[in-house]
């Protein structure tokens, strides 16, 4: 498996101190920044794609993995959540900001050798 895709996003939740939400949100800033084009130019299969995503969060045990991994379109997700993001605290609410960052890996299996950096060959 060779990563082809590696993105990163941020997601939040103002009010609601839910952890899902914001990792669902930062998963969803994302995949907004790619195109998959390469199947349809190439001929592979999205089913044969494996989506690795990794989650930080200040709380890693309150995000719901399966959620989260419900908001990829493509793929087979693999949802990984660990100790990182923010909380911001406000004095006046009694749930804090919370910040995730997600980065996204698409993992798809190819022929290396099929493959050379334009300009590679000359060099």
């Amino acid at each position: 498996m060779k990563r082809l895709i590696l993105e990163m996003g941020t997601g939040t939740d103002l009010y609601g101190g839910d952890y899902t939400k914001a990792a669902c949100r930062a998963v969803r800033d994302a995949i907004g920044h790619s195109s998959l084009s390469l199947f349809r130019s190439c001929g592979y299969n999205h089913r044969d794609m494996v989506v690795r995503v990794t989650i930080g969060v200040q709380d890693p045990d309150a995000v719901e993995t399966a959620r989260v991994a419900e908001t990829l379109p493509r793929g087979n997700p693999e949802v990984t959540v660990v100790h990182g993001g923010l909380n911001i605290e406000d004095g006046t609410q009694d749930t804090p900001t919370i910040i995730a960052s997600a980065a996204v890996e698409a993992f798809l299996e190819v022929d290396a050798e099929g493959w050379a950096i334009s300009g590679a060959a000359d060099a």
